[in-house]
C-alpha cells in the first residue's frame, strides 16, 4: 500500500535524497484518526499506527523513520546509527550515514527538513511556538553545520502547518515572545474585534534566512484549514474532541 504526500521541488530535484510530507490520506486508521495517523501515543490503535508507519517507509523506499519523543524543546540528536530503546525527548535529528531516515511528526506545528547534498548531510525539525522561540531552529543547522553542512548549501523546505489566520494566541503570547524576541512584533496581527494572531511559518522562515539558508521552500496547506487533507490538534479542539498526527520523512537511500 502506497500513501500520497507532498513534496518540496528543491528537494525532490536531489536524486540522492528521498523526503515527503504526509497528511491523514492514505493509511487504515479509523474513527477521528481516520487515514495515516502516525502516532502510537494519542489513543489510536498501536498496530494501526505501526501499519501506517510501514506505509509511510513502503511509500519513499526507505527504512522505518526514527521517530523521538517530541517536548517542544530546542533539542537535537545527531545519528550515526539507527537508535535502540526508548525513543529519545527531542525535537530534531540530523544524520549524514544512509539508510537511516528521519521522522518529524506534527499536528499544527511546522515540520521542517533539511539537505546539504554536497556535505551528504539532512535533517528534520518540529518546530512548535515554543521550540521555535527558543531556537530549536538555529540549532538544527548549528549540528549539520557540526557534520560538515554549509548554511549556503542547504535548502529548507517547510511543510504543512498552522497559519496565521487561524493561530489565535491572544496578549500574553505577543508579551512573552517579545521579551525574546523584541523585533518579531512583524510575526503578529490582530484581526478587527479579535485577538493577537502569529505567523509561526513566517517567523520560522525569518529564523532560516537569519542562519544562512536562501533557499526556502513551503509545502502544502494550512493544517487547521485543511482537516481532510491534515491531522490538526486546534482544529480537533474546537471540535472538542482528538486527532492524529502526520509525519515528515527525510533519508540517504
Amino acid at each position: 500500500m502506497i500513501a500520497p504526500f507532498e513534496q518540496s521541488p528543491a528537494l525532490a530535484a536531489i536524486p540522492t535524497i528521498r523526503h515527503g510530507f504526509f497528511g491523514r490520506r492514505g493509511g487504515i486508521s479509523t474513527g477521528v484518526y481516520t487515514g495515516l495517523n502516525v502516532s502510537d501515543s494519542g489513543g489510536d490503535d498501536p498496530e494501526a499506527a505501526a501499519a501506517n508507519r510501514a506505509i509511510v517507509s513502503a511509500s519513499l523506499g526507505l527504512g522505518e523513520p526514527v521517530i523521538l519523543r517530541q517536548v517542544h524543546s530546542n533539542r537535537v540528536v545527531t545519528l550515526d546509527a539507527p537508535p535502540t530503546g526508548p525513543r529519545v525527548e527531542a525535537d530534531a535529528l540530523v544524520t549524514n550515514r544512509p539508510g537511516i531516515a528521519l521522522g518529524i511528526l506534527t499536528a499544527d506545528c511546522t515540520p521542517i527538513l533539511f539537505a546539504d547534498s554536497a556535505a551528504g548531510i539532512v535533517g528534520g525539525a518540529h518546530a512548535g511556538w515554543r521550540g521555535a522561540v527558543d531556537g530549536i531552529v538555529g540549532n538544527t543547522i548549528a549540528a549539520m553545520v557540526a557534520l560538515g553542512a554549509d548554511p549556503a548549501r542547504i535548502v529548507a523546505a517547510i511543510g504543512p502547518t498552522i497559519s496565521a489566520p487561524n493561530y489565535e494566541v491572544g496578549p500574553q503570547f505577543l508579551a512573552d515572545f517579545l521579551a525574546l524576541h523584541p523585533n518579531g512584533g512583524k510575526h503578529f496581527f490582530v484581526p478587527e474585534g479579535r485577538r493577537e494572531h502569529f505567523d509561526l511559518p513566517g517567523f520560522i522562515r525569518e529564523q532560516l534566512a537569519t542562519a544562512g539558508i536562501t533557499r526556502i521552500e513551503q509545502v502544502g496547506a494550512c493544517t487547521y484549514g485543511a482537516p481532510e487533507r491534515y491531522f490538526s490538534h486546534r482544529y480537533a479542539t474546537h471540535q472538542g474532541t482528538t486527532t492524529g498526527r502526520q509525519i515528515a520523512v527525510i533519508g540517504l537511500p
